[in-house]
């Protein structure tokens, strides 16, 4: 993956792209302090982390401020280094193959399968919503 970073990091500076040149400079050195890290993480961890900050901060900026569009703006540049997403209907799909996998399924167990399969894929408060739905019927 850095390598792939490295690349685009040069592509950005030759079209000119700012606001992508700073997210991509940014993601790579936090990969980089990973990696000196006394436990590192895998990189697509360290890329979905950093993505979920970015849009939970998202909600501390007031409506039409710059702080908001720039921050709007660096999670779709480094949306392409992301998992591609989930549908609630797939996620749906797995939750119900996990419970009828396991006999006596309660939310831990679910919860302890399904993260590891949607992991920077879908929203885990919302896969944990249908997990109780499902699990209630």
């Amino acid at each position: 993956m850095l390598e792939r970073i490295n690349q685009d990091i040069k592509t950005a500076m030759k079209s000119r792209n700012k606001p992508k040149l700073e997210a991509l400079r940014f993601l790579k050195s936090k990969l980089l302090e990973n990696k000196t890290a006394k436990k590192p993480i895998a990189e697509l961890d360290v890329v979905i982390s950093h993505v979920k900050k970015l849009k939970d901060s998202l909600t501390n900026f007031p409506e039409g401020s710059d702080l908001l569009s720039n921050t709007q703006t660096e999670i779709e540049n480094l949306s392409d280094y992301l998992p591609q997403p989930l549908t609630e209907g797939e996620v749906r799909t797995i939750i119900e193959g996990i419970i009828s996998s396991n006999e006596g399924a309660h939310m831990g167990v679910v919860m302890k399968e399904l993260t590891g399969q949607i992991k920077g894929k879908f929203d885990g408060r919302r896969a944990s919503e249908m997990v109780k739905e499902l699990l209630s019927k």
